[in-house]
């Protein structure tokens, strides 16, 4: 007994020493998993025209790398530079917007109190920047580690996206023919609807940073290009709570400069919201799968507690691929009469609705 223990114990400091040692390269993988599913949905539009799957995955890579460089190109020194700005002139942005708050409401908030509570002064900023980026950058190092890094990662991408049948094939030889079949059906459906689901966010993602950069560019908003980028992103990655977030930074903002362009910002943000809402999303997201919001922001706060600011790209992924498994071979019951009668009359969560089946039947992968 004490032998199998102590066999046990090194097995587990051996595994836990693996992970610290493989623990930057496995984080790789996860993002060219990531890339790899936001592919698919191209790849798969290309395959259904009779391209190969190995060209397809290249065109869409050479793509998606182009229209990055090119944005990089454009707007990269603009973006840093305001980002650069901005984290300086915090601490007057904040006396500028708690003396503006004490003179409309007639309060008296000591702005150098809250610079003080939240430790915002020189040194605590530019810590501050350096630990935000060093969820990203200190994740790879230096600049040839970035760049080699980023290779690794568009590399596993493609393999991962272009040579996914056979590597579906190598891993179900191992199982057996029952085994084979369950494997086959989560992987389709991994990749068909997380895969369509991250598509799709990043789509309107990009789209909602366009539309708000620009307004606020027309408006003479300070640091409009990263207010801009966080509006747009911040809405689809963080569920609820991400469109406030999102417009509440260029409204705190507009206050240090032109106090009534919070007001444009806000019929902006709105009026884009309905557009969002019924003309964009259902376009762009009408073959993907729907997370709930609740389960969306849990995603969001625990991919951002394990590996920093791209784990908020990367939780919800996760959280779809395993919730379109559980969908599929999850078995649901019958409503009791109470139950039923509550969905009927608008008072319950939602989980059922009038028409819609009591026990639905697994669905096909990719539907």
């Amino acid at each position: 007994m004490l032998i199998l223990l102590l066999v046990a114990l090194t097995l587990y400091q051996l595994a836990m020493w693996l992970f610290t040692a493989t623990g930057h390269f496995l984080f790789l993988i996860l993002l060219a998993w990531l890339g790899a599913i936001a592919m698919e949905p191209a790849i798969r539009w290309f395959e259904r025209r009779g391209l190969r799957r190995a060209l397809g995955t290249s065109i869409t890579m050479f793509i998606g790398v182009l229209l990055f460089g090119t944005v990089i190109v454009m707007f990269g020194g603009v973006f840093s530079a305001q980002i650069a700005q901005l984290t300086r002139s915090l601490p007057g942005i904040i006396n500028e917007v708690v003396l503006w708050v004490n003179d409309r409401l007639g309060l008296s908030i000591n702005p150098n109190e809250i610079i003080q509570q939240f430790n915002l002064d020189a040194n605590a900023i530019a810590n501050f920047a350096t630990d935000f980026a060093g969820g990203i950058v200190d994740a790879f190092g230096s600049v040839f580690a970035v760049t080699f890094d980023l290779l690794t990662v568009l590399v596993f991408a493609w393999y991962l996206a272009a040579d996914s049948p056979r590597l579906r094939r190598t891993i179900a030889s191992w199982l057996p023919p029952t085994r084979q079949r369950v494997l086959l059906k989560v992987w389709d459906i991994s990749l068909a609807k997380a895969g369509g689901f991250v598509a799709s966010k990043l789509i309107l993602a990009l789209i909602s940073a366009v539309a708000h950069a620009a307004f606020f560019w027309m408006i003479d908003l300070p640091y409009w290009l990263p207010m801009g980028v966080f509006a747009g992103f911040t809405a689809q990655l963080i569920p609820i709570i991400g469109t406030y977030l999102g417009v509440a930074a260029p409204l705190v903002i507009s206050l240090t400069d032109q106090p009534s362009d919070g007001i444009w910002i806000i019929v902006f943000a709105t009026i884009y919201q309905q557009i969002e809402n019924y003309y964009l999303t259902p376009r762009v997201s009408r073959a993907t799968m729907d997370i709930h919001p609740a389960v969306a922001l849990g995603a969001v706060f625990a991919g951002i507690a394990i590996w920093g600011p791209i784990g908020a790209l990367i939780g919800i992924p996760i959280a779809a691929a395993v919730i379109a498994v559980l969908d599929t071979y999850g078995n649901r019951y019958e409503l009791i009469a109470e139950m039923d009668e509550e969905s009927r009359s608008g008072t319950s969560d939602g989980s059922s609705t009038p028409g819609q089946p009591k026990t639905p039947t697994p669905t096909a992968p990719g539907v």
